[in-house]
Parts: structure tokens; sequence; C-alpha cells
């Protein structure tokens, strides 16, 4: 790279981003995409992906395609975007009507960034609409999924590498916060980047972040309830339920007089989108949700995130523990674990995939699956019998993918069990070794724990303050 493009590049750093200096990882990154390398970048949560590919887009003619799994983080993404002042910038999503969606189709050519799903890829009207373009860089944001083995099972990511053939083949950056070695493997494979490639690998380690594992053995949400209480800044609390989120969030505005809302997929995207607002904008403390809730949101100071249920991976719960403390001022993350736990997940786990039954009715009445275009097991056993799998080949599948998602929760139920160094604990699973320790580190290596936060923050009865006034203007404007 000579001289004159890496100073090309800090302008454009200081001009767009408002920067002086890059973030670990990230200059790595530009540099592999402006030398013309494809790349994988695995960068912890809120160390700031989204520059990866931006910044590289200014220096580059042609269009930028960035696919991202969720519809709520894509039109975060390019409401930031907007924000800052990028103004040729579009989502193309099934939020659109089809009359928005066929003028949006009718002048992509006016856009520099594109952001799109992989469902929405599976169009044909939007495929060779892009096809018409010329697509300098792809981006494939959670690149997670595409592995058989990442957090979330989406046919639709696997087939990627497919439409990056059909667009010609054009220059592919895949970005991730969590992913072992055998998922970035396949995670090149799957695209077919392995020629002319730069692995940008990072630590997965949030040294800033105190770990605790609180083990209850009744009353648990009492015991939450005392912990949230002792708390200040703001907060999620992670749920496998829908239903027990908007309890603790009815018990947290009740028993405490905190501001807190539920979020979880029955919400309408107006609702989602409002209390992701009032979140960022500091109008709620506290955030009770499922997975739904998190990817993309834009909030530095998050200062701790505690889940109620296990979650289903070390790799899910270091996505979640990492939204807190983004500006480094310190976060603490709690697992509550109650002996059984484990039981909700597994059984998620099960009802997730099709049962031996009901994948060999799907291969004895493949001309039904249509009837059941929106259950995501039928949304698989199509895919398996699209690629020409025979139905053995799609069980064992099925069946592999079970027994890895059994050792994933087996690994975080140790963790919950473990009398050793929890951050030693989950860095194991990713084959690395604890290299700093702050805060007192976890609840095993110090009994007598401090919460890490920033004394300039305001503490509960400030936020308190906030709900009161905020009751107010509520019952004024009958909102």
């Amino acid at each position: 790279m000579t001289e004159d493009v890496k100073e090309e590049m800090f302008n454009v750093l200081q001009a767009k981003f408002g920067f002086d200096s890059f973030r670990p990882g990230q200059e790595e990154a530009v540099e592999a995409a402006v030398n013309g390398c494809h790349s994988l970048v695995m960068l912890p949560t809120g160390t700031g992906k989204t520059l990866c590919y931006q910044l590289p887009s200014y220096l580059k003619s042609g269009h930028t395609l960035i696919v991202t799994p969720l519809l709520s983080l894509m039109e975060d993404q390019v409401d930031n975007m907007k924000k800052n002042g990028e103004k040729s910038v579009v989502a193309l999503n099934s939020f659109m009507s089809y009359k928005e969606k066929k003028q949006t189709l009718k002048r992509l050519d006016d856009y520099k960034f594109i952001f799109t799903s992989p469902e929405m890829l599976q169009q044909n009207q939007v495929v060779e609409r892009l096809k018409s373009l010329s697509v300098t860089l792809l981006v494939v944001d959670e690149a997670h999924c595409i592995s058989h083995w990442g957090m979330d099972f989406r046919p639709d990511y696997l087939k990627l590498g497919e439409i990056r053939s059909v667009l010609g083949n054009p220059l592919t950056m895949a970005l991730t916060a969590t992913a072992v070695s055998k998922v970035r493997k396949e995670i090149i494979s799957s695209l077919g980047i392995g020629s002319r490639l730069k692995e940008i690998v990072y630590s997965v380690d949030r040294p800033d972040i105190q770990l605790r594992v609180m083990r209850v053995e009744k009353d648990k949400d009492t015991r939450l309830l005392e912990m949230v209480s002792q708390l200040s800044g703001s907060g999620i609390v992670y749920f496998s339920s829908k239903k027990k989120a908007d309890k603790i969030a009815a018990l947290i505005r009740s028993e405490l007089n905190l501001t807190a809302e539920s979020y979880h997929s029955d919400l309408s995207p107006s609702d989602k989108r409002k209390t992701q607002s009032q979140f960022i904008h500091n109008r709620l403390q506290i955030i009770c949700a499922t997975s739904a809730f998190g990817m993309g949101i834009d909030k530095a100071d998050i200062r701790f995130v505690i889940h109620y249920h296990l979650p289903s991976s070390p790799e899910m719960y270091l996505q979640e523990i990492g939204r807190c403390s983004r500006d480094g001022e310190g976060g603490m993350a709690c697992l509550l674990y109650e002996a059984g736990d484990e039981y909700i997940q597994r059984r998620l786990q099960e009802d997730s995939l099709p049962t031996t039954d009901e994948l060999a009715f799907a291969y004895k009445n493949e001309h039904k699956l249509k009837d059941f275009e929106d259950d995501h097991k039928a949304h698989l056993a199509s895919y398996f019998i699209k690629q020409r799998l025979s139905y053995t080949q799609a069980n064992n599948l099925i069946q592999e993918r079970l027994d890895n998602k059994s050792s994933q929760l087996k690994t975080l139920i140790d963790y919950a069990q473990s009398t050793n160094c929890l951050r030693e604990n989950l860095l194991n699973y990713f084959n690395e070794s604890v290299e700093q320790r702050k805060h007192g580190c976890c609840s095993n290596c110090t009994k007598d724990l401090i919460v890490p936060f920033s004394e300039t923050l305001k503490d509960a009865s400030q936020w308190s303050n906030e709900q009161n006034w905020y009751n107010q203007i509520k019952m004024l404007f009958n909102l």
C-alpha cells in the first residue's frame, strides 16, 4: 500500500467518521479490502466492525452490498449511516411494500450502500437487478450463520456462495464476533474466498466486563430484582421466554419504580423501534429481552447484562454480554443459574429442527411444503431437498447439529457450575487464554466484587426521577 493511499485512508477516517485513529483490527480489515484481498474479520462485539467495510467503500468505485440477518439490525445500520450524513444508502427488505420495492429496485444505481437479507437474495428479480450493477464489495455480516454449526442455522445463508458467483465473485468481507476455528473454515469454504484471503482474528475476551455467576435454589425473580436494585446505568436482562420477559419488566416497574420494557418477536416493528429509541436515548433504563434484541444497537454505555435463562451456546453468550461497556468504562455480566435451567434450552433445541418423522414426511410430500412457507422446519427440509440431499444425508446433518448444540450447552452448564476462573473457562472454548484481568475478573476469582462502573454515571435514584417525569408526560398526552 502506497503512502498516498494510506494518507487517503486516514483522511476518510477523520472526514467521514470523526476519528483520528483506528480501533484494534479495523486498520487491517480496511487495508485488506483496499489491497483487493478477501477477508474474514472476527472482532469482539462493540469494536466497530461496520467501519471495516464502510471506509474502504469510500475508496472504491461501484456498490457495496451488505447482507445482514435481522431486519431490525438492517434498519438500525441504515438509520445510523443516514444520521451521520450518508444519503446514498438503502435497505432492501420485506418491510417494503410492493410499490416501494419496485421503486427501490428501479433506482438501485443511485445507492452506494445496499443492505439486504439472505432471504431477499433468493428472489430472482432482486438478483437480476444486482447483476446489472457493479458490486465491488460484498459484505456478509454475522457470517457465523453460514456455518452448519453457527448460532442460528439459516439455510439461505448457505446459498450466499452461489449468489456471490452469480454476481461475478466480487471482493468479499465476512464479519463475525464469535466463531471457533471450525466455523471460520466453513465460512471461507462456503463463500469460496480461500485465495487472496486475509484472516483478521482478535480475542473474544472483554477484560472490561466483569463476569459473574449467581447460583440460586429458588425464587429467581426475587434474586434478580435484588440485583437490579443495586445496579446503576443502562442494562439488558435476557430471557428464553417472551412471557417471562413481559412479567419481569412489569415487576421492575412496579416493585423498583424503574423504567423498563420488554422486547421480543411478538412486538410490532413500530413498537420495537420505539423501545429501541427510548433505550438508546436513556428514556428506558432496562430492557427485558429475548435474543431478538441487541444486534446493531448503537449504545456505548450499557453497564450490565444479566441472563435469567441459560443461553444456547458460548458464542451466543459472548455476543450478548459484549453489548455491555462498549465505551470501555466497565460493565458486569451475570448469569443466574438454577439447577435444571438447561432443560428449557434442550427443549428449545429439539423444537428448532425437524424430527426424524417430520423430515420423512417432508421428503415424501415435497409438493405440500409450499403450504408451510412460514414454518422454519419445513423451510429447512425444503432446502435439503432442493440441494438434492438424500433423506439419510439430511437426517445425519440434523443429528450432527443436535449433537453440536448439546456440546455447546454442556460448555455453558460447566461454566455455570465451575468453581474456577470463569474467564478462563469461557476462553478455553475458543482456544484462548486470559491475557488481562480487571475489576476482580470474575465472581470465582474475587468473592467481594464491586461494580466496575464509572462514578460519573447516573445512579438508580436519578433514573427513578426520570421515570416519574416520563410517566407524567405519558399521562398528560395519553400515550
